[in-house]
């Protein structure tokens, strides 16, 4: 990949500069006459992923808070917009299916409460037809961020709207965590949670699926996922309940994938996993690092094989580390990922924790503008990497120390085009 700097500095980036950097309405307009060669003397149009989350959970990012008005809710998510393309973005991922509910008109899940407080609730507009309407007008993709099993942040289903599926079909729901869950091992529910997301897909001409790290829960101590009816039920023929739960996943995402390609081929299905697949000292095949977490096995989502097996379109782990953190090394985990796409058909971007930079709560790494822009420097060695995105909205808006603004100045002077 090939970039050419903006000779900036850092305090001489102001919005201005940024603004002028996309001016004739984003990063893919910007740029169309020398992605197409038209331009003679022109270097052609880079391309990769200059991406970040929109994450709308517990109003994360957005809307700022629930029960804003239709208006006042539209121009927030205007606002991202436009603030992602005068950063040089090419991508909006937004989280539109936060808790088993929807951010738009859905036949089989209720209103998100999210919008107006109340679950369940019509907001009086179309979020997500909306997003995909005003992100293309300003030359952004925009992928439709789905949580499969996640339903609700608390044990109560009462809470839930009347009409939640989850209180129609109380067997679907496990308890574990202080939260509530579809239960993966459920083939009802695994067809029910394709049929509620891909509704979307059908409607809107959103650019990709994507998934975030959350398929079985992360591990509480002490509790455990009592699924242990399903897997009297369904688990005969495998060797354990961990290689039953890592088939279950597996099902979600080779059926999913099957019905994104059935119903609009051209729109791509991506997948964020948690950074680290399997420490090495647990597989040979595993990466440098000592994470407390493995997604094999402790998910259940066997990361790498959907890369190996071309089983997605695209894979983006969340490296939320700095480069030299003892547990998970950014510097040794890229060149893991690196080396796993490799001569797979799955396209490689890299998630980065832009809401780390400048937090006292993070470590001194973090404390430096320039640890972002490093990441983004290293991935440059490693031709496997077609870009990075960005968590998430909020913190791109507040860039408490100038991260971002480093980011762009450094890596995003020229506009860019996603990845073929």
């Amino acid at each position: 990949m090939l970039h050419r700097k903006l000779r900036l500095s850092r305090r001489a980036f102001t919005a201005t500069a940024l603004s002028a950097l996309v001016a004739g309405g984003g990063a893919m307009a910007a740029g169309a006459a020398m992605a197409d060669g038209s331009n003679p003397g022109r270097r052609r149009m880079t391309r990769e992923m200059r991406g970040v989350w929109v994450a709308t959970v517990a109003n994360r990012d957005w809307p700022s808070k629930p029960g804003l008005t239709a208006d006042e809710q539209r121009a927030e998510l205007i606002a991202h917009l436009d603030r992602a393309a005068k950063c040089g973005l090419n991508t909006v991922i937004l989280q539109v299916r936060p808790t088993a509910d929807a951010l738009w008109p859905s036949p089989c899940e209720p209103w998100s409460q999210i919008l107006t407080g109340t679950q369940g609730k019509d907001p009086g507009w179309d979020p997500l037809g909306t997003a995909v309407e005003e992100a293309h007008a300003r030359g952004l993709q925009l992928h439709a961020w789905f949580n499969p099993y996640r339903i609700a942040n608390h044990t109560d289903p009462t809470r839930l709207a009347e009409s939640h599926p989850a209180r129609k079909h109380p067997e679907w729901v496990v308890t574990y965590g202080g939260k509530l869950y579809y239960n993966p091992g459920l083939p009802e529910v695994r067809a029910f949670v394709q049929r509620a997301m891909l509704d979307a897909v059908h409607k809107y001409p959103v650019d990709a699926v994507h998934f975030d790290d959350y398929f079985y829960p992360y591990p509480v101590a002490g509790q455990a996922f009592d699924d242990n009816a399903a897997y009297d039920r369904y688990g005969g023929g495998f060797a354990s309940l961990a290689d039953w739960r890592r088939d279950n996943i597996d099902r979600l995402i080779l059926e999913t994938a099957a019905g994104i390609r059935r119903i609009r081929p051209t729109t791509q299905f991506g997948i964020s996993p948690f950074g680290v697949w399997r420490n090495a000292a647990t597989d040979p095949l595993g990466s440098d690092s000592r994470a407390g977490v493995q997604t094999y096995d402790d998910l259940y989502a066997d990361t790498r094989r959907w890369v190996r097996e071309g089983w997605i379109d695209y894979i983006c782990p969340q490296l939320y580390w700095n480069v030299g953190f003892a547990a998970a090394d950014y510097g040794k985990l890229l060149p893991w990922w690196a080396e796993t796409v490799r001569g797979s058909r799955t396209r490689l971007y890299v998630g980065e924790a832009l809401y780390k930079a400048g937090d006292p709560a993070q470590p001194e790494a973090w404390q430096d503008p320039a640890e972002l822009s490093r990441h983004l420097t290293l991935a440059k060695q490693h031709p496997e990497v077609y870009g990075h995105v960005h968590f998430a909205a909020k913190d791109l808006a507040a860039d408490r120390i100038g991260a971002m603004a480093q980011v762009v100045a450094d890596h995003y002077g020229q506009p860019a085009m996603t990845p073929r």
